[in-house]
């Protein structure tokens, strides 16, 4: 069972998601920033660069979106052929096209956009344009596989693409064919705006902070929402009813005088895990440093000492650390390349446990993600779809006296 606990403030809502009473994910949304990904948007295209085989569109934000030639094709790649042509020849300057983020603003770049337009549901996700049918590669059991396939195959039309979602496993037909109708009424109404709107213009915003975790990792009948507004607690109420119709356990107001973080134990867990060290049961310790390009995290002994042999000793704290970075990666929401400095070890099958452990934390993820392996250096190199800032991020911002060098100078008069 999990517990999503919601504190809101007028212009900030804030969501923690708690496995076994551990804390696994955060998230953080601004009422005046919201959430890009996943919404839909007529622009224009400003710029065509041959050189980079890529477009800039401008949707109507500060900084012109990124659209690269992969994500004009057509996403069934089986059709493509090996020559990709030229960005020239697909795009032009002052053309209007839809398009739809991928990616949020990162640092100095604008969002990243495509054509390879996805509309995520309860059970399914439909792809409008994609003519095939996927299934989660969590749902592992192969029966459920096939009758998953054959399912998307009779449900979807001719030119759909439609994936189904890890929750869709043992969902009854009915279920899952009513939420790609809705999901089908959703892309007529967002082709319906942008052949009467002009460019840039907003045509579909992806849902609240609160709905995307209710629809993506929330079960319904089984798992717990606390939320501290009535308001909230209301439309969350009415969005369960939507999705469950009536088969989900009432939403809960929090009414305590003490901060629903706090009452639940979470504030204590957030300072602790966004910690840049954070230490380890037994004694060890995770740091961890981010910069724009990629995150590291080092691995050290700390005053843990127990074991038979220095190896025994090292692989023990090993172990212990990957399980741990898994939650951290998830809960910090780390993107893009992330290096791990664990403590040498001598033996392969040992560094090889560490790897399973680590790949087993991380398939509890949503995210995207792949172990590399490792380095000639022994260090370990895995990377994870970036997509939002990282939630670590929105915990704090960069000094205005050290600009985020965090060192204390020792120059000048004195």
């Amino acid at each position: 069972m999990k517990q999503m606990i919601v504190h809101c403030e007028p212009k900030l809502t804030q969501m923690a998601l708690l496995e076994e009473g551990k804390l696994v994910e955060f998230a953080a949304e601004r009422s005046q920033n919201h959430s890009l990904v996943g919404s839909f948007y007529k622009g224009r295209v400003v710029n065509v660069l041959p050189g980079m085989q890529a477009a800039f569109v401008d949707i109507g934000h500060k900084k012109n979106a990124f659209l690269y030639v992969d994500d004009v094709l057509h996403p069934n790649l089986e059709k493509q052929p090996k020559e990709k042509p030229p960005i020239e020849t697909l795009l032009r300057v002052g053309q209007e096209i839809v398009v739809q983020v991928m990616k949020e603003p990162l640092g100095s770049k604008g969002p990243r956009v495509t054509t390879h337009y996805s509309l995520p549901g309860r059970w399914v996700v439909l792809m409008p344009n994609a003519d095939y049918v996927a299934v989660s590669k969590k749902v592992s059991k192969e029966h459920e596989r096939s009758r998953l396939k054959m399912l998307g195959e009779e449900i979807r039309r001719e030119g759909e693409g439609v994936i189904m979602r890890t929750v869709s496993e043992e969902e009854h037909p009915d279920a899952i064919a009513g939420d790609l109708a809705l999901l089908r009424e959703q892309w007529g109404a967002i082709r319906e705006r942008a052949e009467t709107c002009s460019a840039p213009a907003l045509l579909h915003r992806d849902l609240s902070i609160v709905q995307r975790f209710i629809r993506d990792v929330f079960d319904p009948q089984h798992d717990l929402l606390q939320i501290d507004s009535a308001k909230e607690a209301k439309e969350a109420e009415m969005f369960l009813e939507e999705i469950a119709h009536g088969s989900h356990r009432p939403v809960n107001v929090y009414q305590g005088q003490e901060h629903i973080f706090k009452a639940f134990g979470i504030q204590e867990q957030i300072e602790r895990d966004f910690s840049r060290k954070v230490m380890l049961e037994s004694g060890g310790s995770i740091v961890w440093d981010q910069t724009e390009a990629l995150t590291v995290v080092d691995v050290n002994t700390g005053k843990y000492t127990g074991g038979e042999s220095l190896e025994d000793t090292v692989t023990r704290i090993n172990l212990q650390a990957a399980k741990e970075i898994a939650r951290l990666i998830r809960l910090r929401d780390a993107g893009g390349i992330i290096i791990v400095d664990f403590i040498d070890m001598e033996q392969e099958k040992h560094r090889q446990e560490v790897v399973d452990m680590l790949e087993a934390g991380m398939s509890k993820d949503r995210t995207k993600s792949h172990v590399v392996g490792w380095t000639r250096l022994g260090l370990l190199e895995l990377t994870r779809k970036k997509v939002r800032d990282d939630t670590a991020m929105l915990q704090a911002k960069t000094c205005d006296h050290c600009d985020g060098t965090g060192r204390v100078s020792l120059l000048g008069i004195h």
